[in-house]
């Protein structure tokens, strides 16, 4: 009951917005063309998709967003929980990381241009260091995190080798908080997709600045509702995968 409730007001919460935001287009108070109004954005839609440009920019974004995604997320992980484990490497690392970690992604982009020519690799490389450093400090907390006694029970019962330890009790262990960073670096992601596709790599964000140059607003917020879909879609996607994958905690 409690959640049909919060789904009930969360619903009417959009609806409210939506007609504000239609009132406030309709009323002349503002210009159109700064502020489209809702009701423009199917029609936007329907253009874009008859004409397979929406296909085609969705398609790119996803195939550099996935790769930049695996990337950051699997060297996040590995490096996170090195740093964790092994306190020599901990210590010869933590002056670069402390160095490197302010720096946005979006300051790369001219090293990016420079080293990958304005294509995928660029924006798979960027969004890759947004996610790598999200995934890093999470899982190097949630690795720091496991309790010693379960490592210490693990050394009694002969699981003192590196990979025992590592598969067996540490990686389950830190599972939760990995999973957490996982999660977080979806939708970090999507907001270096946008920032690295204004340079002119194909994809949402390169059709955003298109139609901005136009002032064609109402194709603007029509590719950032896309983004906020793709980004739904992904993330119940994962909460469902991370649901079963933690099933042993219930």
């Amino acid at each position: 009951m409690k959640t049909r409730n919060s789904l009930a007001l969360s619903a009417l919460g959009v609806i409210g917005f939506l007609l504000l935001w239609e009132a406030v287009a309709r009323s002349g108070i503002v210009p159109a063309q700064l502020i489209p109004s809702p009701s423009a954005v199917p029609a936007a839609f329907l253009t874009e998709f008859r004409s397979g440009i929406w296909q085609a920019m969705v398609a790119a974004s996803l195939s550099h967003y996935l790769v930049g995604l695996s990337l950051g997320a699997f060297l996040g992980v590995t490096f996170g929980t090195a740093a964790a484990l092994w306190g020599v490497w901990d210590a010869c690392q933590a002056w670069v990381v402390r160095m490197l970690r302010p720096i946005p992604a979006i300051a790369w982009i001219p090293f990016a241009i420079m080293w990958f020519g304005i294509s995928e690799a660029a924006a798979s490389f960027l969004i890759a260091l947004t996610v790598f450093w999200i995934n890093y400090y999470a899982t190097y907390a949630a690795v720091r995190g496991v309790d010693k006694d379960l490592i210490e029970l693990g050394y009694a019962f002969g699981q003192g080798g590196l990979v025992a330890r590592l598969f067996k009790i540490v990686l389950p262990g830190a599972l939760p908080g990995i999973l957490s960073g996982l999660r977080a670096g979806l939708g970090q992601g999507w907001m270096t997709v946008v920032a690295a596709e204004l340079f002119g790599i194909s994809g949402l964000g390169m059709r955003m600045g298109e139609a901005s140059s136009l002032l064609a607003t109402h194709i603007v917020v029509l590719y950032m509702v896309t983004i906020a879909l793709l980004y739904g879609v992904s993330d119940f996607l994962f909460m469902q995968v991370q649901s079963r994958v933690l099933s042993w905690q219930r």
